[in-house]
């Protein structure tokens, strides 16, 4: 199977598993503490010794996973559908597209994660690849809306594009009423959020440019020999 896919996603795949046996067997505390997204520091924070925000960790820690069950159900999302994802756009635009959802998320988790630290709750990490899978999740409904997809739990067929909206009110949701604690709900919809406006920025940058008024002038003109 490994064999099957495609570059990008083969190397994502490999580093995630890679990074996670390191960050649980070998280095955690190494790990966590500079490659992890720390929010920014107050003061008094900072006079702790605590770790803080670096501007790598904005990608780094998509990399790093809270447990194995993190871990597979990020990588299997990123099978599913980062391959096809990739196979339809190629492989450079598929990486740009999933570390700029990875950093997208990153940025809404530091701002959420530094203003509760300036409120007074104790600075903490955040981990995981979700915001690049659930950009990967609404990059396939908007290629893919009508193709089928399977739901694990519960075994339940649907169109992509209602699996992404399903996802997308769950996870408001949950972000909202805060029934899911230790998770960065926002932070999965900001990799949703980015993965559509470089979407929509793609096809627009793709469509053909409507003529100018120089342009109109200049079709008008005849040579006459």
């Amino acid at each position: 199977m490994l064999s099957r896919l495609p570059p990008a996603t083969k190397v994502l795949l490999i580093a995630n598993v890679l990074v996670f046996v390191a960050q649980h067997v070998l280095f955690r505390p190494f790990l966590d503490e500079h490659l992890a997204l720390w929010p920014w520091l107050s003061q008094a924070w900072a006079e702790a010794a605590v770790p803080g925000f670096m501007p790598w960790q904005l990608l780094t820690y998509g990399f790093l996973h809270a447990d194995l069950a993190h871990l597979l159900m990020n990588m299997l999302a990123l099978v599913m559908f980062g391959a096809q994802l990739e196979h339809t756009w190629g492989t450079r635009r598929f990486t740009a597209y999933f570390l700029i959802c990875v950093a997208g998320a990153g940025l809404i988790q530091l701002a959420l994660a530094s203003w509760s630290v300036s409120s007074g709750e104790p600075p903490y990490p955040t981990v995981g690849a979700s915001g690049g899978v659930f950009g990967l999740l609404l990059g396939y409904g908007m290629l893919f809306p009508n193709q089928r997809v399977m739901l694990l739990i519960p075994p339940v067929p649907m169109k992509a594009r209602t699996l992404v909206l399903l996802f997308g009110v769950i996870t408001l949701l949950l972000g909202f009423t805060g029934l899911q604690p230790g998770v960065a709900h926002f932070a999965h919809l900001g990799g949703m959020v980015f993965g559509w406006l470089t979407i929509l920025y793609w096809r627009r940058a793709s469509r053909p440019r409507p003529p100018s008024q120089g342009d109109r002038k200049r079709t008008h003109l005849r040579i006459v020999k």
